[in-house]
């Protein structure tokens, strides 16, 4: 195994406290909280977020409304749905029970042509 290289360690070891020196100066000038025109960044950052919140629920209310719009018309569609069923149900109740009352009818008639038939025969 060769030794370590010092000269690459001591580069390494400079670089990393040039670079923390240069992060601290950066930090250092930065301006301060109370500076005029950090305040009015934070207050344009704060309109701004304001006005993303603002439309965020107007979109909100949008969806929900649309949705309340998409329920009630599902319901309206599904009770005159419903109510057409029960008509064509109700027809078709009347209808059969119109068939059954000729068919009564019929046989009542067959009943009583079958009766007069035997009773003219009985009188020969």
């Amino acid at each position: 195994m060769s030794a370590f290289d010092y000269r690459n360690f001591d580069d390494r070891r400079k670089n990393s406290a040039s670079a923390k020196q240069m992060l601290l100066e950066k930090f250092k000038a930065r301006p301060p909280a109370d500076d005029p025109e950090m305040i009015a960044k934070a207050e344009a950052r704060a309109a701004v977020a304001r006005a993303r919140e603002e439309r965020a629920r107007e979109r909100e209310a949008a969806r929900i409304a649309a949705e309340r719009q998409a329920a009630e018309e599902k319901r309206a569609r599904e009770e005159a749905e419903l109510a057409a069923q029960i008509a064509r149900e109700e027809a078709e109740a009347l209808a059969a029970a119109e068939r059954k009352a000729a068919e009564l009818a019929e046989k009542k008639a067959a009943r009583d042509a079958r009766y007069a038939a035997r009773k003219a025969k009985a009188r020969r």
